[in-house]
């Protein structure tokens, strides 16, 4: 990447189920931020901003930038870059981009939602408009089903077991438990309670969907050296019908948006120390694997059972607790991912801290792999 762009700063609030505008999130995660990078708001050139519930939800503000432009006492350009659930990511793909205009040197990166503040109904419908409501839904292709049908696919393909989906389940909720940002913190959940949780879209159960939460999410990214370097950046996207696609069974646009991400880095998949994947369900993590080039196709299952990407394995997947138990604020979660892999690679992350990690991983879908894009993060 010309020029380098670096880490100056992260911020993120606790993901829960507290009660405050979307903004208050957004603002307390950027706070967090600028102490983190020992700046103040007027040392920032502009904010890409990502934010999806204040349009759906009781709030229904549309221009955020301006609301933000005061909220900040600020009159640098504000961008927003909607893209529902991967909406954190493009936020910080689009960032680094700007970054390269001689304009600016430093870009706060920032999202905020209160995504729980209504009927589970309601909020069931706002996360749908992610995906197609003309075709698909009708026909009862909600997001659960959509990705119960799709691992049913693969399953069918190379074969595959709902015992593979409850090990990521259960390593991701014992992770959490470690995290004081998660919502499971301090709450870790049997093995006994994942297989009996009720199931939602054969043979996806309620414990193998992740979990809906307010919370906010910053980056400051800049082109003065830091502890941390941003080597590799890939977006890709794809047809919202997904029985439109070549391959049901995987994600097409994981796979271009990590290929790129991975020339740009000048690195490969073994490089990688730790990653933050999306588990908007168990079953997106584990084709995941695969479309990030960590397992051969057909042979995820192998590398869950290896206890590879488990802590103490050799690269850990999810230390965070991932979106399904840490929580999923649809935009912050592709945000939220990058202060997870910052701190580990700055050694922060205490009782769930990865061993000597110096390369990390973030991949982020809006979606059912309708765009996606992959970071990578190097310390320095």
């Amino acid at each position: 990447m010309d020029p380098k762009i670096y880490i100056k700063g992260v911020g993120m609030t606790r993901f829960d189920y507290t009660q405050k505008p979307w903004w208050g999130y957004a603002f307390d995660a950027a706070i967090d931020a600028l102490k983190d990078a020992k700046m103040n708001i007027g040392d920032i050139d502009a904010i890409v901003f990502s934010g999806v519930s204040s349009a759906a939800g009781g709030e229904h503000q549309t221009h955020k930038v301006s609301l933000l432009s005061g909220l900040f006492k600020t009159n640098v350009p504000i961008v927003e870059t909607p893209s529902v659930c991967g909406g954190g990511g493009v936020a910080f793909w689009t960032a680094l981009r700007l970054l390269r205009d001689q304009e600016f040197n430093n870009i706060l990166v920032l999202a905020g939602e209160k995504l729980v503040d209504n009927r589970a109904e309601v909020i069931t419908d706002w996360i749908l408009s992610a995906a197609e409501r003309a075709v698909e839904q009708p026909e009862g292709l909600l997001f659960p089903a959509q990705n119960a049908l799709v691992f049913q696919q693969y399953c069918k393909k190379y074969g595959g077991s709902h015992e593979d989906l409850e090990l990521i389940a259960f390593k991701n909720h014992q992770n959490a438990a470690l995290n004081p940002k998660a919502y499971y913190y301090k709450r870790p959940v049997t093995m006994e309670k994942i297989k009996d949780s009720p199931v939602v879209a054969e043979p996806l159960r309620l414990m193998d969907c992740s979990l809906s939460v307010n919370g906010g999410a910053a980056a400051i990214i800049s082109k003065e050296k830091t502890d941390i370097e941003v080597a590799g950046s890939g977006f890709a996207t794809d047809y919202i019908l997904t029985f439109e696609r070549e391959d049901m069974t995987h994600f097409r646009a994981t796979q271009l948006a990590a290929q790129k991400a991975f020339k740009m880095a000048g690195l490969t998949p073994e490089d990688i120390n730790v990653a933050e994947v999306h588990d908007a369900f168990t079953s997106v993590e584990l084709l995941s694997y695969e479309d990030l080039g960590f397992a051969q196709p057909g042979k995820a299952g192998d590398l869950i059972r290896s206890g590879k990407i488990n802590m103490g394995g050799k690269m850990p997947v999810n230390p965070s607790g991932g979106l399904k138990a840490k929580g999923h604020p649809i935009s912050a979660t592709g945000l939220a991912q990058i202060y997870e892999i910052t701190n580990q690679l700055r050694g922060n992350c205490g009782e769930r801290q990865v061993k000597d990690a110096r390369i990390g991983l973030t991949h982020n879908i809006g979606g059912a792999g309708g765009s996606v894009t992959v970071h990578i993060l190097k310390k320095n």
